[in-house]
C-alpha cells in the first residue's frame, strides 16, 4: 500500500505553495527547510512582481494557511541526509541543526540585546553584521529567535540565556537526526545568486560600492540594514550616479551559460527604488539584451521613458575602483562601437541566479543538467519545482510549485 504523504525539500514559495496545495486537499506533509524561516528568496525582497508588493503581503498569507492546516508540518534548519526506497514508499533520513531557542520565545530580543559577539549577515548578503542571537527578519516565520552557539564567545551563551525572561534559551540543544516514511518528494531548492568573487573583471566583490542586485534589494528594503535608504557601503552617502550591469556572469561560457530570466526586469524595478528614493540620481543600465517577456514589456516601456535613465547596448569590460572608492566601469558601446571609461558612485551587478543545489551532491539520485538544474525525477517519484528546475519569477514559481503538488499526489494516489 502507498504512504499518501509527501516530503516537500525546501521552505520557499515553491515547496510553500506545492505543500499547501496537496494538504489542503488531505495529504501529510512535510516541509524541510535549511534556513531558520521560511520564505525563501522572497522573504528577501523589497518588493516582487506581478505587483510589487512586500514580500509580506504574499507570505504572510501562505504563513496563516500553514498555521491553521494541521495536514502542514515543517522543520527550518534541517536537511535531507539520505532518500532510500521508491516511489509510495521512501524513507528520508532528516538532519535538524540545533536552534537553542524554545517556543517559548516571544521575540522580545532581551537575548540579543545580552549578546555581545557579531558575525556576517547572510540574510542581508555579508553588508551588514548580527549578533549571534537573530532574528532575520520581523515577519520571520517562525516568530523565534535564533543563537548561533558556534559563534559565541566563552560564556555568552549562558550570558544570553540567563538575559530571557521566558526560559526560551535552550543551551543543551544539539543536533538531531530523524527518519520520515513519505510517499512522494517534491525538490523546491530555489537558487542561489551567483558568486560575485568569480567575477575579476567586475571586481571580484572587493570594490567597496559595488553590489549584487540581490544585495540592492536588501538596501532598498525598509528592514534591510540601512532601513530602505539607497546609500554607498562606503560611506554612507546617496549616490548621485548609478549603473546597472546586467548578465554579470550569465550568458558568459566562463560563468553561467544561460539567461536567468529574471536580471532585466529586477534591474528596471531597481530604477524605480532609486526614482523613489533619489529622485534626482542619473542611472545607467548597460544591457546586451533587454528581456522583458510578456506583460513585463509595458513595465519596461514605462521606466524606460525616465528622462534620468540611459539605457546603454554595451558589454562592460571591466570594474576598478578610484581613490575616493568610486567606481570606473570601462565599456564599448555596441551601437557607437566607441570604447570609454565612465565614473559612478554606485555599480549594481545583475548576478545571474544558480539552483542551490549547483555543486553539491544531492542525497537522491536525479537527473541534473550541466547548470545543476533538475531535469527529469518523475519516474522515481520525484518531482522538482521552482528554481530548482530553471530560472523562473515569483508567479511562475508558485505555478510550478501548484503543478509539481499535482504530480506528487498523482503518484501516491495511483498506487
Amino acid at each position: 500500500m502507498s504512504n499518501n504523504s509527501i516530503l516537500v525539500v525546501g521552505g520557499g514559495f515553491a515547496g510553500i505553495t506545492a505543500a499547501l496545495e496537496a494538504a489542503e486537499v488531505g495529504h501529510e506533509v512535510y516541509i524541510v527547510e535549511t534556513n531558520p524561516y521560511l520564505g525563501g528568496r522572497v522573504a528577501q525582497l523589497n518588493q516582487y512582481f506581478p505587483k510589487l508588493c512586500p514580500p509580506s503581503c504574499g507570505l504572510e498569507i501562505q504563513f496563516q494557511r500553514i498555521k491553521n492546516n494541521p495536514k502542514v508540518k515543517f522543520f527550518t534548519m534541517s536537511e535531507v541526509v539520505s532518500v532510500t526506497g521508491g516511489p509510495g514508499a521512501f524513507d528520508v533520513k532528516i538532519k535538524e541543526r540545533p536552534r537553542f531557542v524554545n517556543a517559548n520565545c516571544t521575540m522580545c530580543g532581551e537575548c540579543e540585546k545580552a549578546a555581545t559577539s557579531s558575525v556576517k549577515s547572510e540574510f542581508d548578503f555579508g553588508l551588514v553584521e548580527r549578533k549571534v542571537a537573530y532574528s532575520t527578519h520581523l515577519f520571520a516565520f517562525p516568530q523565534r529567535f535564533v543563537v548561533d552557539a558556534a559563534a559565541c564567545a566563552p560564556g555568552e551563551l549562558d550570558k544570553v540565556k540567563d538575559a530571557c525572561p521566558y526560559n526560551a534559551i535552550e543551551t543543551g540543544d544539539a543536533e538531531k537526526t530523524f527518519d520520515l516514511s513519505v510517499g512522494s518528494i517534491i525538490w523546491a531548492t530555489g537558487w542561489k545568486p551567483y558568486d560575485m568573487a568569480k567575477l575579476d573583471n567586475l571586481g571580484g566583490g572587493k570594490l567597496a560600492n559595488v553590489v549584487s542586485n540581490m544585495q540592492f534589494e536588501r538596501l532598498a528594503a525598509p528592514n534591510g540594514p540601512t532601513g530602505g535608504k539607497i546609500e554607498r557601503p562606503s560611506d554612507g552617502k546617496a549616490p548621485k550616479r548609478i549603473a546597472f550591469v546586467q548578465c554579470a556572469g550569465s550568458r558568459d561560457e566562463n560563468h553561467l551559460n544561460y539567461c536567468s530570466y529574471i536580471c532585466c526586469m529586477a534591474s528596471l524595478k531597481h530604477v524605480t527604488y532609486i526614482r523613489e528614493r533619489l529622485p534626482e540620481a542619473q542611472v545607467v543600465i548597460y544591457y546586451i539584451d533587454l528581456r522583458t517577456p510578456g506583460r513585463y514589456d509595458n513595465f519596461m516601456q514605462k521606466v524606460a521613458a525616465d528622462d534620468k535613465l540611459t539605457l546603454v547596448k554595451g558589454k562592460v569590460a571591466k570594474i576598478v575602483e578610484c581613490e575616493c572608492k568610486s567606481p570606473i566601469v570601462t565599456v564599448e558601446d555596441a551601437v557607437t562601437g566607441i570604447k570609454g571609461e565612465e565614473r559612478f558612485d554606485l555599480v549594481v551587478l545583475a548576478t545571474g541566479m544558480q539552483p542551490s543545489c549547483a555543486g553539491s551532491k544531492l542525497p537522491v539520485e536525479l537527473p541534473v543538467d550541466d547548470d545543476g538544474f533538475i531535469i527529469g525525477g518523475a519516474e522515481k517519484g520525484v518531482f522538482a519545482a521552482g528554481c530548482a528546475k530553471l530560472p523562473l519569477d515569483v508567479m511562475k514559481t508558485a505555478q510550478t510549485g501548484t503543478g509539481a503538488a499535482l504530480k506528487a499526489i498523482q503518484n501516491v494516489v495511483g498506487r
